[in-house]
């Protein structure tokens, strides 16, 4: 076969090759199969201030990709989700691009001037991340499972993916709304010699969803208060109490506890800098020695509790300091 023969014969394949070429269709991207919450279950305690889900892995998709959330509906019975998840609701938040200064902002006016009453759903869903983000009216919603379809879409088309994610209600429980952060307590005499002491026992009953309100008893190994009303419990030189995490409404002292209404939780909001030092959430009260006895010490000592907590939601709350190797001396 001469040379322009093979030539010929090559410009034949080469041109049957780009014509077949020519008739398939080019993937514009990839729309996987695949796309989920990697970790399961959306887990929501009513009431929080911000819940918010993961992101949805797009598992390789091409993007930009976006989300359509359907047919949120209960696990159990496939009904439609109550009215609640689409009901709007007024929510106090902070105003958009405002930054809230615990050093400056310490009466309600301020904290108010910083904050405005706005109208949401429960629940938002961002259509760019698959990210859904429960806000505090979220204390409206039903106790249940939840499920819900998602649609996703890109350059290459959509997909529908059934049953795609699921929402728990739940109340919330200790670890959603308390955190202690320390414990510990000296003895001291009248010397200021200090004696190791048990660390007291802090723990928080939740009674109410409303408000914003904790009430401080700090109470001896039989559950006896003491009484902040008649001097039981004192400042402790130039430390913080729990005053000094009280920036917008005075403490009330009663003959069993310590009363205060922190408008926003949490709470306290910020740590406790006095200028020099960064004292955290720490809270610092003496027992003067005639108003109780230490377990293998007896009289004459007195009791220095030292304990720092935070409140994580709204609500009214019983924190109790339990001093276990301390009885109080009754005066009433």
């Amino acid at each position: 076969m001469t040379d322009m023969k093979i030539c010929i014969y090559m410009a034949m394949i080469t041109g049957l090759l780009l014509s077949l070429t020519s008739c398939e269709k080019i993937e514009k991207g990839f729309l996987s199969d695949s796309p989920r919450y990697v970790n399961g279950t959306i887990v929501v305690p009513r009431g929080g201030i911000y819940v918010a889900s993961e992101k949805i892995n797009a598992d390789g998709s091409t993007p930009p990709y976006t989300f359509k959330l359907l047919n949120l509906r209960d696990k159990n019975t496939g009904a439609a989700a109550p009215a609640e998840f689409f009901t709007k609701y007024d929510v106090l938040t902070f105003k958009q691009g405002l930054v809230f200064d615990a050093s400056k902002d310490t009466t309600v006016e301020l904290l108010n001037a910083k904050r405005e009453t706005v109208s949401r759903t429960p629940f938002e869903f961002n259509e760019v991340s698959g990210q859904l983000v429960f806000n505090r009216s979220s204390s409206n919603l039903p106790l249940g499972n939840y499920i819900f379809d998602v649609e996703m879409a890109n350059v290459t088309g959509k997909k529908m993916f059934q049953n795609f994610g699921e929402i728990s209600i739940v109340d919330p429980a200790l670890q959603d709304y308390f955190q202690v952060t320390y414990q510990a307590a000296t003895g001291s005499n009248s010397s200021e010699t200090f004696f190791t002491t048990s660390a007291p026992q802090v723990t928080c009953e939740r009674i109410s969803g409303e408000g914003a309100r904790v009430i401080l008893k700090i109470v001896d190994k039989n559950g006896d208060p003491f009484d902040p009303s008649a001097g039981e419990v004192i400042r402790r030189g130039d430390r913080p109490t729990f005053e000094s995490h009280v920036k917008f409404n005075p403490v009330v002292e009663t003959d069993t506890a310590l009363i205060c209404d922190f408008e926003v939780a949490p709470f306290p909001l910020t740590n406790f800098f006095d200028g020099v030092t960064d004292w955290g959430y720490l809270i610092y009260y003496r027992i003067p020695s005639r108003f109780a006895t230490v377990d293998g010490y007896g009289p004459g000592l007195n009791v220095n509790p030292v304990f720092g907590f935070r409140v994580l939601m709204e609500g009214t709350y019983i924190v109790q300091v339990r001093l276990p190797s301390v009885t109080r001396i009754a005066t009433r």
